[in-house]
C-alpha cells in the first residue's frame, strides 16, 4: 500500500518496512504550455548532508556530472533533457544499508537548468512527485505530488531519507528557492564557481 504524503508530512521508511537494504527515487515533472521557444530541462540533485546540515565533502553533492556519492550508496540515473513522457523523468538509487554513518540526511531537489536566461520558473511546472519504491520488489512505498503552489522559484526542496534512532525516515518538504542551484549548494555548504 503507497503512503501518500502532504507537504511537511513524515513517514518511517524502514520501520514500516523491515529488511529494506534498496530504494529507487523516482522524481518526475510535467511542463505546462508557454511560449519561450526554449527547451525545458529540469535536474534533480542530491545533497548529502552532515548532521549540521552541510555537505561534508563535494562528492556528496550528486547530480548528472557527478553520478555518484556517498561511498558509492547514491546513485544518479543521469540526466534527462527533456522531461517527455509519463512516469519517472530522473531516477536516483540508494542503498540505505552502505549509506556512510556520518551521512544524517539525505536531500532530493530538483531545479531549471538556466532558468534566469531561459526566463523559466516553476510557475511552468506542474505534475511534480518524488516517489520511493523498494528496488528488491517494485513495490512503490511513498509518494508526494507537489501541487501547483510555485510561482517564481528556480529550483525546489522535494523531499529529504533522515536518521532517526537508527531508522530512516522521510519527509515531505516541497519548498521552493530562488537562485536555482547556486542557492541551494551556498546552503548546503558548497562553494560555487
Amino acid at each position: 500500500m503507497v503512503v501518500s504524503l502532504a507537504k511537511g508530512q513524515k513517514v518511517d521508511l524502514t520501520k514500516t518496512n523491515p529488511g529494506i537494504k534498496k530504494v529507487m527515487i523516482g522524481l518526475g515533472w510535467d511542463t505546462n504550455k508557454y511560449d519561450g521557444g526554449n527547451d525545458f530541462d529540469l535536474d534533480s540533485s542530491i545533497f548529502l548532508l552532515d548532521e549540521t546540515g552541510k555537505v561534508k565533502d563535494p562528492s556528496d553533492f550528486v547530480f548528472y556530472n557527478n553520478t555518484t556519492g556517498g561511498a558509492g550508496s547514491v546513485v544518479h540515473s543521469g540526466d534527462n533533457l527533456t522531461g517527455q513522457g509519463d512516469g519517472d523523468d530522473e531516477v536516483v538509487y540508494v542503498t540505505l544499508t552502505d549509506v556512510p554513518a556520518t551521512v544524517q540526511k539525505i536531500t532530493f531537489t530538483v531545479t531549471i537548468h538556466d532558468a534566469e536566461s531561459r526566463n523559466q520558473n516553476f510557475g511552468m511546472v506542474s505534475n511534480a512527485f518524488i516517489r520511493i519504491v523498494n528496488d528488491a520488489t517494485g513495490e512503490e512505498l511513498i509518494r508526494y505530488d507537489l501541487g501547483e503552489d510555485f510561482s517564481i522559484e528556480t529550483a525546489l526542496v522535494v523531499g529529504e531519507l533522515y536518521r532517526h534512532n537508527g531508522e530512516w525516515k522521510f519527509s515531505a518538504i516541497g519548498s521552493g528557492y530562488q537562485g536555482g542551484l547556486a542557492a541551494l549548494c551556498k546552503d548546503f555548504g558548497l562553494q560555487v564557481g
